[in-house]
């Protein structure tokens, strides 16, 4: 017990939790964005495990980790895009559309890896990224090594929460996401492309979802596993709902479950006489737990899972 009270093993902790909440941050700000807009996308779990091969593809064949991290979003931008397609254009079940995307892109990231690489025995590597250090910010006592040697990815997710705060709360075009999902009838009437906004919002939150996924191949690990997602994306879905579809309070939800993540590890690393797959359990039982007792108090936005048609409008 006395290695958890040792100030190395905290600061550890504190980095380990930045690098573990990463791409969860990530496809949690793609998920509010796209359900802000009215649309439920399930399809997140198979974009981040697209984005994860894609980029570690693009990365290994050019020797450009950014370049990786690109593809990852584009590929991530052209699953949002088909899902834009069958739930918003087609006005499909999006339960069922995203679904559908998260098989589709989970057999189609394996065949791709396959028909480059085969099915090596041990699987091929890249050189990720490397930790970057702030200076003097980093020299704070305890918090400062965990909080700021961290990766480029993780410094630009922090960055991202409090501009996706801005721009759904501060701006007018997201005046226009929220009025999309609350009511599309009235932002119809007031000019607002629906089908566009929403579209949009698909587009882009699947780029972030694609980073999230190519971060985990690009510097949590230097390599390509079909399992590599882990559920993340689900965990993301379910941090969308802890933090009431709030950027702010979705993030914290994606820390606590990036401090049981790493807290599992690390009392793994302490050798504690109890079966490794209990361990594996904590972080994702929490997160249910934490879900069931927000659930009840949840507003969700009143157009999230209805497809909308112009023409019905008026009906």
């Amino acid at each position: 017990m006395n290695e958890l009270l040792d100030i190395a093993f905290i600061s550890g902790l504190i980095g380990a939790t930045m690098r573990m909440a990463t791409p969860i941050i990530f496809a949690t700000l793609g998920e509010i964005l796209s359900e802000r807009a009215g649309v439920l996308n399930l399809g997140i779990e198979g974009i981040m495990l697209m984005g994860a091969m894609t980029g570690f593809l693009v990365t290994f064949t050019s020797g450009s980790i950014w370049l990786g991290v690109l593809a990852g979003a584009g590929v991530g931008m052209l699953l949002g895009l088909l899902m834009a397609f069958l739930a918003v254009y087609l006005g499909l079940s999006q339960h069922v559309s995203g679904l559908g995307i998260t098989l589709f892109a989970t057999g189609l990231a394996m065949f791709i890896y396959r028909l480059h690489f085969g099915s090596p025995t041990v699987p091929p590597i890249i050189q990720p990224f490397k930790q970057i250090t702030i200076p003097l910010l980093s020299k704070i006592p305890v918090i400062g090594p965990g909080l700021f040697t961290q990766y480029s990815l993780t410094y630009i997710a922090w960055l991202l929460i409090p501009a996706l705060s801005i721009l759904l709360y501060k701006t007018k075009i997201g005046l226009k996401i929220r009025t999309v999902g609350e009511n599309p009838v009235v932002a119809d009437t007031v000019g607002v492309n629906v089908l566009l906004t929403r579209t949009l919002c698909l587009v882009a939150g699947g780029a972030l979802m694609g980073i999230g996924g190519a971060f985990l191949t690009l510097a949590h690990q230097n390599m390509f596993l079909i399992d590599v997602i882990g559920g993340r994306g689900w965990v993301a879905i379910a941090m969308v709902i802890f933090g009431n579809w709030d950027p702010l309070k979705g993030t914290f939800g994606a820390l606590i479950f990036g401090f049981l993540d790493a807290l599992q590890l690390r009392l793994q690393g302490l050798g504690i006489a109890v079966s490794f797959h209990l361990f594996l359990m904590i972080p994702y039982l929490l997160t249910i737990v934490a879900l069931i007792s927000v659930s009840r108090k949840a507003s969700i936005p009143a157009s999230l899972l209805k497809p909308y048609r112009r023409e019905e409008k008026g009906g």
